[in-house]
């Protein structure tokens, strides 16, 4: 792919974040709200709890956990990091696309069967987004900090060169 040019990285780095932070928080909120449906005595309240998770798993969960994933996959390809040059872009990578998959087919239809079902307190919808928030947290920190250093391919490409001649 060809380098992305500055000002289209750095848009696209802002998108990036900002839905990646958006999944972060969608997540703490499902948790909050599971945690609410669970612990309460107030059936009226679990079924309000689980039918409000339900509105943002049938309007946000998917697009926002698929737009990470996109705009991260467009990022690391349209930069110097590359998918697969670096371990810390490789695990973000396969982390995002796990937690994507796991939030459509797994978390979205258990919110759904949990709104269905009419107050009956779930513990699954506590633990997904208790795993979820921490491999969010997890993928933060090494974005952050960028640790591991490079892939067998990411020295192999720079052994051969600069950057510029690699993309050919």
């Amino acid at each position: 792919m060809k380098p992305l040019k500055r000002p289209a990285r750095r848009a696209l780095l802002v998108v990036h974040v900002a839905v990646s932070v958006s999944w972060l928080g969608l997540t703490l909120g499902l948790l909050t709200l599971g945690i609410t449906a669970y612990t309460t005595g107030d059936s009226t309240l679990t079924e309000a709890s689980y039918r409000a998770m339900k509105v943002f798993a049938d309007w946000l969960l998917v697009p926002v956990a698929v737009l990470t994933l996109v705009s991260g996959l467009v990022l690391s390809l349209g930069t110097p990091w590359g998918l697969a040059s670096h371990r810390w872009v490789w695990v973000k990578f396969w982390l995002t696309l796990i937690t994507a998959a796991a939030t459509a087919f797994a978390l979205r239809p258990e919110i759904s069967n949990a709104a269905g079902n009419g107050g009956v307190p779930d513990i699954s919808l506590i633990a997904a987004p208790s795993v979820a928030t921490g491999a969010y947290l997890f993928m933060t920190v090494i974005s952050l900090l960028k640790p591991w250093g490079l892939t067998r391919r990411g020295r192999r490409l720079r052994a051969v060169g600069p950057a510029s001649e690699r993309r050919r």
